[in-house]
């Protein structure tokens, strides 16, 4: 017989560093558009240097426009 799969466990197992690191991208956008560096709907998103998302000191997030930001090379951290 086998045995049922515990999806939530699953979800939370495989998406835990992702939402992490996605909760941290919107708290930088948040903080930028405190500052009013960045509006809604302006085509700017907020580029951190080091490529790691956890790392909003001020001197890692910049705003770019977003199809800059896309094309920007990416290597994985570790």
């Amino acid at each position: 017989m086998k045995k049922k799969r515990d999806y939530k466990k699953e979800y939370l197992r495989d998406h835990k560093p992702n939402l992490k690191d996605n909760n941290a991208r919107h708290r930088a956008r948040y903080a930028a558009e405190k500052a009013g560096k960045v509006h809604r709907g302006d085509g700017k998103e907020i580029d951190h240097k080091n490529n790691n998302p956890r790392d909003n000191s001020p001197g890692n997030t910049r705003v770019m426009s977003a199809k800059a930001n896309k094309s920007r090379p990416r290597r994985k951290i570790s």
